[in-house]
């Protein structure tokens, strides 16, 4: 028998005979591209997933492909092989499960296609969809350029684009999928399509926010903007009264309309582990200038010291993400958007969370991290609805991070009603905002919805077009879905 029959029989009991067949049809039409449970590469891939709950579905195989034209043969297989359903992965830092994998399905795992190559005026950096940033930025490095894309390593470009994509850059030029000239992009029908502003202009439009609903990209097209040095400073702070007001007036006083300087992105941090409370502030600034002024009321706060250096993006994003561990345990992730309030609103969004965090003290491994950013200044070329232009819309991300499965219901139902007694008092106040940026968002959050139904209405029209058979609806599980079942 051969050994590839082994391992679908081993994994038969979630595996229908319709995706075993597929796999088996797809590894002898397309030799060395399919990997099934247990052997060395399907355990590579399953286990580089972010969190524990996508590490814990198990595909009946994964497809890695490398062309453009291996993808566009997978689809026609796949969508003529009765009901077998299939993902697409790139970096796989989703947190939900079934986000970028599938159980019992196939998994197509993009990272083999992660070309680069830039046009010859280095306005536009050809990327592979299956490329991770920070394996793309020492590329360019050597060139003083760059692409929006992600802040901490491992990052792919696949769903941090079509997502939106939240960079150092995203004051100065919007989300990264603002930036995209072209995408190329196999439909459902197996077709090979280029959608850009004037080729397939719609389906240009709906990628930039509209995730996997329409094909699986194959490639970006991406502006690529010059920067040498960067600074970045990562500053921590002890957790008192007195620090926590003085970030807040900081924060509030950094978004107002009138401070804005389009090269200053930040974070501000405050977290919760069972070792207690913390603060920590990040900031990039994306000129080569040491210690900007935008930033003095924050690095005037008398701190615990930290990073503080003027380097290269590739360095930056390394050097942020030794704060953050390569994988989790378990994951969960809320987020909402609100325009720039008061000091005093700050704290009581903190007084808050910090009320209610605490009953997830007994959580074993447990980090908290309530993030405080500007959102980007968009441009207005996505299907968001936000007003361009605008510089003081407000972006949380509450994300928690633990060891075990027996402690999701306490972590989901605390995390959830701090967001909902804060959404709350934002709307009380009119600072909130019916925006959820999707890379932020938990599956469980109505995410296209809070875009606008004229937005929704366009995407579902784009969807009819380009899929009229629904396969990306209906195959593809993952994501948030056009149509409601």
């Amino acid at each position: 028998m051969y050994p590839f029959a082994l391992c679908l029989l081993a994994a038969v009991s979630s595996v229908s005979a319709s995706t075993a067949q597929t796999c088996k049809t797809l590894d002898a039409k397309i030799p060395g591209r399919v990997s099934y449970p247990d052997s060395t590469a399907y355990n590579a891939s399953i286990s580089s997933y972010y969190s524990g709950q996508e590490r814990d579905l198990n595909p009946g195989c994964i497809f890695r492909p490398t062309s453009t034209s291996e993808v566009s043969q997978f689809i026609k297989l796949v969508t003529s092989s009765g009901n077998t359903q299939f993902a697409v992965r790139g970096g796989g830092h989703t947190l939900w499960p079934g986000a970028a994998n599938v159980d019992g399905g196939i998994t197509v795992d993009m990272r083999a296609m992660n070309s680069l190559s830039l046009s010859e005026d280095h306005k536009i950096a050809h990327l592979g969809a299956g490329a991770v940033f920070s394996d793309i930025y020492p590329q360019l490095t050597p060139y003083n350029l760059t692409v929006m894309g992600g802040r901490v390593p491992g990052i792919g470009a696949g769903g941090f684009v079509t997502g939106g994509g939240i960079t150092f850059l995203s004051r100065k030029h919007g989300f990264s999928c603002d930036n995209v000239y072209g995408y190329e992009v196999v439909l459902a029908s197996g077709k090979v399509v280029y959608a850009s502003q004037s080729s397939n202009s719609d389906l240009w439009l709906a990628l930039k926010g509209g995730s996997n609903n329409f094909g699986i990209i194959t490639r970006f097209d991406l502006a690529a903007f010059p920067l040498g040095n960067m600074w970045y400073s990562d500053l921590s702070y002890n957790y008192t009264d007195s620090v926590l007001s003085a970030n807040a007036k900081a924060f509030s006083k950094f978004m107002k309309p009138a401070n804005y300087d389009s090269a200053a992105m930040m974070g501000m941090f405050v977290y919760y582990t069972n070792q207690g409370f913390g603060v920590s502030n990040a900031m990039w600034y994306v000129e080569d200038v040491a210690n900007p002024k935008v930033y003095d009321a924050f690095t005037q706060i008398p701190n615990l010291g930290g990073v503080s250096e003027l380097a290269t993006v590739d360095k930056v994003v390394n050097d942020f993400g030794q704060n953050l561990p390569a994988t989790t345990g378990r994951s969960y992730q809320l987020t909402f958007t609100f325009n720039n309030p008061p000091a005093s609103v700050y704290l009581q969004l903190i007084q808050i969370w910090e009320k209610r965090i605490t009953a997830l003290s007994k959580v074993e491994g447990l980090f908290i991290e309530f993030l405080f950013q500007p959102q980007p200044v968009t441009n207005g070329t996505n299907m968001f609805g936000l007003t361009p232009g605008k510089t003081d819309y407000v972006l949380i991300d509450m994300t928690a991070a633990y060891d075990n499965a027996s402690d999701d219901a306490l972590v989901e139902s605390v995390i959830n009603d701090i967001v909902k007694q804060q959404r709350a008092l934002l709307k009380s106040s009119k600072y909130l905002v019916d925006f959820i940026y999707l890379n932020y968002a938990d599956i469980s959050q109505n995410v296209l919805s809070t875009w606008g139904a004229g937005n929704l209405a366009k995407l579902q029209a784009v969807s009819k077009k380009y899929d009229p058979k629904g396969v990306f609806q209906t195959r593809s599980p993952g994501g948030y879905k056009l149509f409601k079942k």
